[in-house]
């Protein structure tokens, strides 16, 4: 970005503690760059997993503290750090997901006037509740220091979701670009075969169901391809390849071609989301970058105590405009709907993936809607 070198330029220090092994660094890694390169806000990033985050960003070393990736400095954050930094704090503090801040920045924060703006981002959610909360205050009982919480969302009494200025611009460009589309595909080990047919990503959890519904399109009657990223669904990957599920390694039994992808940095994955006639997506990250992407996809949510994320999954799934087979399967994907006649067997997953082929035109409609409704709600950065 070019910026009047002699303007004053705002200071923010985001913190992150990964819990989700990428869907935070994801997150914070994606609004530091943003606010960075849109907003001109010189930009920290706090984060205490350097190898989920090279993972998404190859550029991070392991072994440097402290360094510079695309204009964001990038501070390991570990136990021994008791103070952040030896200067001023940042103008704005961003804690992700309530991780403690250490107490001697703290500290700092309350000793600097004026104090500094202290958000909590939150995680994503459609629960009615989170419109109320957005934005609400809380005071820090021994220091004084005011936070406001920040809730992304899906109405526009919440924060919005993540979304670059570009993003709808470059995902047209791409989306009608057949070479570009093919140009990809080959680039990440795709052949032409498997490009040709119905063409699937797949990043869940490892509770996921993923060896009946393999089992499933195995026996279907259309070619499938599943591209997985390196490290996920490994059990149910391993057992359909018959051998290690390492980057490269690939399989085709009956009509299903299993292939595993290395694990692609960010712009890629949003490539391979946009060039994928449906997507499986996990977490808060990806299931935001799926949202943009205008295909169908299926949310696997992140699992917690007493089923509490199926209540967060039927929030947004009374929000967003699914087809009844895409509610039914993702509900069934998630194991939200209970128990049934009859077991989620090979059979079972078949019959609900051909229902959401039949829907696919349907399916792909409502994702545009979509999209163009959430805009609306503006960007959260």
């Amino acid at each position: 970005m070019k910026l009047n070198p002699a303007a004053r330029m705002t200071s923010l220090d985001l913190f992150c503690r990964v819990v989700d092994n990428y869907g935070d660094i994801g997150i914070c890694w994606r609004l530091a760059r943003q606010l960075w390169q849109e907003h001109g806000i010189v930009a920290r990033l706090w984060v205490d997993d350097l190898e989920s985050f090279r993972r998404l960003c190859p550029a991070v070393s392991l072994t440097t503290a402290v360094q510079v990736i695309d204009g964001v400095t990038v501070q390991h954050w570990t136990d021994g750090v008791a103070q952040p930094c030896s200067g001023p704090v940042a103008e704005i503090v961003i804690e992700f997901f309530g991780c403690d801040l250490p107490h001697a920045y703290l500290a700092a924060m309350a000793a600097q006037v004026p104090a500094p703006v202290w958000l909590n981002l939150e995680g994503l959610s459609a629960e009615a509740w989170v419109e109320g909360c957005h934005q609400m205050p809380s005071t820090h009982p021994q220091l004084g220091l005011m936070k406001h919480f920040f809730f992304p969302g899906f109405s526009p009494t919440t924060g919005g979701l993540l979304r670059e200025a570009a993003l709808d611009a470059q995902r047209q460009a791409f989306q009608t670009d057949p070479v570009a589309i093919a140009g990809f595909f080959a680039r990440i080990g795709v052949t032409a075969l498997e490009q040709a047919g119905c063409k699937v990503s797949l990043f869940c959890y490892p509770e996921a169901p993923v060896a009946p519904l393999f089992a499933a399109w195995e026996a279907g009657t259309a070619a499938l391809t599943c591209l997985v990223p390196h490290g996920v669904a490994v059990a149910a990957v391993t057992a359909f390849l018959g051998r290690a599920a390492e980057p490269g390694a690939a399989a085709t039994r009956g009509a299903l071609t299993v292939r595993v992808l290395p694990f692609l940095p960010q712009g890629d994955y949003d490539r391979l989301l946009w060039a994928c006639d449906v997507n499986f997506v996990r977490g808060e990250d990806s299931w935001v970058r799926a949202q943009w992407a205008g295909k169908p996809f299926v949310w696997h949510i992140y699992l917690q105590d007493e089923n509490l994320h199926h209540k967060k999954l039927r929030a947004f799934l009374q929000r967003y405009p699914a087809t009844p087979a895409l509610q039914q399967f993702t509900l069934d994907w998630n194991g939200a709907d209970g128990p049934r006649d009859e077991p989620f067997a090979p059979q079972y997953w078949h019959r609900s993936w051909e229902h959401l082929r039949c829907e696919s035109a349907e399916m792909t409609a409502h994702a545009h809607e979509w999209q163009q409704q959430m805009q609306q709600n503006g960007d959260l950065a």
